[in-house]
């Protein structure tokens, strides 16, 4: 790997550990640029060494953020969700573990735990650092990012979301549950919902949202249906792969305007997540633009290069 390939792919981790440890994509571009800024000498080459070096001072700004915007996140007005990211800007995930720690249901649950609880989580799941490695980036001792570890596997044990099934069955769901809601069919909308589901919308005015969570399956149904119907606007739909899951894209006027991620468990739907607040969206959106108009499946051009790369349903 030539050192710019290897910059970059180190770069990307470090992009993926800190959106772990903060929820927001932004926020964790400024703390890998502010820790590059830190560290980077004229000259100097990335090592294995120099990787670790960025990985402990990433985690330490993390972590002072973390603290700073906590006290506004309890303070939010309705469900808090974090800033989706399309799954490859995070990195090689090649385990299963890996792709739950950045699904958006696990990244609300570790918004529960405390700054520390969530670094030696991330650090030891997603990157299988050992406790002795952890515990110097955090300046703890081994025996105390032990306990942290396991006090929040604990915490999640009986609420961490189903594991996901593969991307063909997730996208078979979407175009089912598409469908339903732009033919307003109930029933049909309903048949591939669980009993359960819960539905959180973090999101403006004038696209879906909901100031509490909504729960069950006909209230769910009936909540989509009529938001569907209030859009004003010609809206164009679509897939895409966001935090290891398929996620629906709705796009207006070339400017996307939700994103809609799915939890699926026996092939029934039992979580919706909607994310609608511009700000949340930029990150998606500038990559969704970075990407060839043939990522598109259908083959059509969407309305502006904002919304290339975005996956038609067929």
């Amino acid at each position: 790997m030539t050192p710019a390939a290897e910059l970059g792919a180190g770069r990307q981790q470090l992009f993926g550990l800190a959106y772990r440890l903060l929820g927001a994509a932004d926020e964790a571009e400024d703390a890998v640029d502010d820790a590059y800024r830190r560290w980077k000498r004229p000259g100097s080459e990335v090592t294995a060494h120099s990787r670790e070096s960025l990985t402990a001072v990433v985690t330490r700004l993390c972590l002072v953020r973390l603290r700073a915007v906590r006290a506004g996140r309890e303070d939010y007005r309705g469900p808090w969700l974090p800033a989706p990211v399309l799954t490859d800007a995070l990195g090689p995930l090649p385990t299963a573990e890996q792709r739950d720690s950045v699904s958006l249901a696990l990244l609300v649950l570790l918004e529960r735990r405390t700054p520390h609880e969530r670094a030696v989580f991330v650090l030891r799941t997603a990157f299988e650092y050992r406790y002795r490695a952890i515990a110097e980036i955090l300046e703890l001792s081994p025996g105390n990012c032990r306990q942290l570890y396991h006090r929040t596997t604990q915490h999640l044990a009986s609420r961490r979301p189903p594991r996901q099934p593969d991307r063909g069955e997730r996208v078979r769901l979407a175009g089912q549950f598409l469908a339903a809601i732009r033919a307003g069919e109930l029933g049909a909308l309903e048949a591939i919902l669980a009993r359960d589901v819960t539905l959180w919308a973090d999101g403006v005015r004038r696209v879906a949202t909901a100031p509490r969570p909504v729960e069950g399956r006909e209230q769910v149904a009936c909540f989509l249906v009529a938001a569907f119907r209030r859009i004003a606007v010609p809206v164009k739909f679509g897939f895409a792969e966001v935090n290891a899951g398929t996620a629906i894209l709705a796009v207006a006027g070339g400017t996307l305007l939700a994103v809609v991620a799915m939890e699926i468990e026996n092939g029934r739907i039992v979580g919706l997540r909607i994310v609608a607040k511009p700000e949340k969206l930029s990150f998606v959106a500038h990559g969704l633009s970075a990407r060839p108009e043939a990522d598109c499946s259908s083959g059509e051009s969407l309305a502006r290069r904002s919304t290339q790369g975005l996956r038609e349903p067929r």
